[in-house]
Formats: C-alpha cells, structure tokens, sequence
C-alpha cells in the first residue's frame, strides 16, 4: 500500500496526515518529513485517521521525533487514531509518553 503523508500549515502548527501503512519500508520517509518540521521549531499535529497499519518501526521512528521535538521545546499531538492503531500505543505503554487526542 505504501505511504502518503500531507502537511498542512494550521495557525502556528504543522498538522501531519500519513495515509496508508506505517513499517520499516516507508518510517525513514515520515521520519523526514517531521524532523523538516521540527527543525522549523513547530509543534506537530499528528492526523492519524488515514494510518491503516504500523509496527514497531513506525513507533520506534515516532519516539525519536517526540524527544528531538521535546529537545526544541515543541510538542507532538497526535489524534484521530483508528482503534487497531491507538491499541498498539495502549499495549506498548505510549498513551502515557504521547499527548493522544
């Protein structure tokens, strides 16, 4: 399926919607696309309707962003995960790290 990730502008936050499946093939690209933001020094909205699959890549290169966000005093947010995906944060423990809307 592969990955698509849209980034839009909202008020003085990047809001970051992957469509599509988050693994070791496509992490390094989403990866990318979020340090770019993070070197702008803004908070991150992350859109996650569109996030069909993620494993434990996708949750490894999501940790890093959130201390290197935390690093520029920024945050990251992350909302709208489809309940397959919000159990693999809950089981892991990362409802605790990760501010989850």
């Amino acid at each position: 399926m592969g990955l698509e990730i849209k980034k839009e502008l909202l008020e003085n936050k990047y809001q970051v919607t992957p469509i599509g499946e988050i693994d070791i093939m496509s992490s390094e690209e989403l990866k990318k696309e979020i340090k770019e933001i993070i070197d702008e020094n803004k908070d991150i909205i992350i859109n996650g309707e569109g996030i069909e699959y993620m494993d434990s890549t996708g949750l490894g290169v999501l940790i890093s962003l959130l201390k290197k966000s935390k690093e520029h005093n920024n945050k990251i947010i992350i909302k709208n995960l489809k309940p397959n995906i919000y159990k693999l944060f809950n089981i892991t423990g990362l409802t605790k790290v990760f501010e989850i809307e």
